[in-house]
């Protein structure tokens, strides 16, 4: 995969900081830059935006992982990846499984406090020992009272990427394949029309909305529809036929005039685009894909753009797709 380099966000209301406060291991906060944190040390600051769609990212290079709602960053931690002949995978992920006491199945029992699913086959993130390099057998290993905030704000369907890098969230404010043609008002009402289908029993929005999912795929010139753990349907994709490139797009907003909806851009894989709109302006589908998706759809719905395959043995389950290695 081809890395990419981060570009820095503010963590201070100063224009240019780059300084965070961040908590050490005895709970004192310290004044410095994110490259500077020390094995264990974080920040967290839930605050900058109490409510919305979390995502995360884990940059296998920097050895960080960066929290964001609402395209906002909240939070970055130290971590600890895969070591040598057990390297974490790259790609796209959604947390299937949420368990705060776990233990490993595979390596003698092993506590795994705080754990998030990421693929049947163990990877997840977890509370685990730091030593400031890559040392797991695959997991992210997170400090442990990070893990905990992290596990009271994820649920089942919450984006994960693991990249070469970071790369900050974008804010695009073009309509893109759900959107498009759509008045606001009306996605709202298909919003709140959703059938009664129960989310799965972390998830923190109102019951009516399922965790969903949508994968375009270039390769196949289709696009998937998930909910929950099943696809739902597919549709054609209609794109001006070159590479889409690698990105993941959250549906934000409620669909009012105070938030309204929009989509909030994360790049893995490759550099960003210069304009976030610009790969959602050359995505299209059929009629009949459209009016699905706009039924299934709500705020927290995350698509994925992709020029791989989609094939069942990318797969982490049925419950979504692993992007690369």
């Amino acid at each position: 995969m081809t890395s990419f380099r981060p570009t820095r966000r503010l963590f201070l209301a100063s224009a240019g900081s780059t300084l965070i406060f961040a908590a050490g291991a005895a709970g004192e906060q310290v004044l410095k830059e994110i490259a500077d944190l020390e094995p264990g040390e974080f920040t967290w600051h839930p605050e900058r935006s109490p409510e919305g769609p979390v995502a995360v990212i884990a940059s296998l290079d920097e050895q960080r992982v960066h929290v964001y709602r609402n395209g906002i960053r909240i939070a970055v931690s130290t971590c600890s990846t895969g070591k040598p002949g057990h390297e974490t995978p790259t790609g796209v992920f959604v947390v299937l499984q949420k368990d705060k006491d776990h233990h490993s199945s595979t390596y003698n029992n092993a506590s795994m406090p705080n754990m998030n699913r990421l693929t049947w086959d163990g990877i997840a993130l977890h509370a685990g020992k730091l030593p400031g390099y890559p040392a797991s057998h695959g997991c992210v290993r997170l400090p442990m009272e990070f893990s905990a905030k992290l596990f009271g704000i994820t649920h089942l369907g919450t984006p994960v990427i693991i990249a070469d890098s970071h790369h900050a969230p974008a804010s695009v404010v073009h309509p893109g394949l759900l959107l498009s043609g759509m008045p606001e008002a009306e996605l709202e009402a298909a919003v709140d029309a959703l059938e009664a289908q129960k989310h799965p029993a972390d998830w923190p929005q109102d019951g009516s909305r399922p965790v969903v999912s949508m994968v375009v795929s270039s390769l196949d010139g289709r696009i998937v529809l998930i909910e929950n753990d099943r696809e739902i349907g597919s549709g054609r994709l209609v794109w001006d036929g070159a590479p889409l490139g690698s990105h993941v797009y959250v549906l934000q907003g409620a669909g009012t005039a105070a938030a309204p909806l929009h989509w909030t851009a994360l790049g893995y894989g490759a550099s960003a685009p210069e304009d976030w709109r610009a790969p959602l302006a050359r995505i299209g589908c059929d009629p009949e894909f459209r009016d699905l998706a706009r039924r299934h759809s709500h705020p927290g719905t995350m698509m994925v753009v992709t020029d791989l395959p989609l094939h069942p043995d990318s797969r982490s389950g049925r419950d979504f797709v692993i992007m690369n290695s």
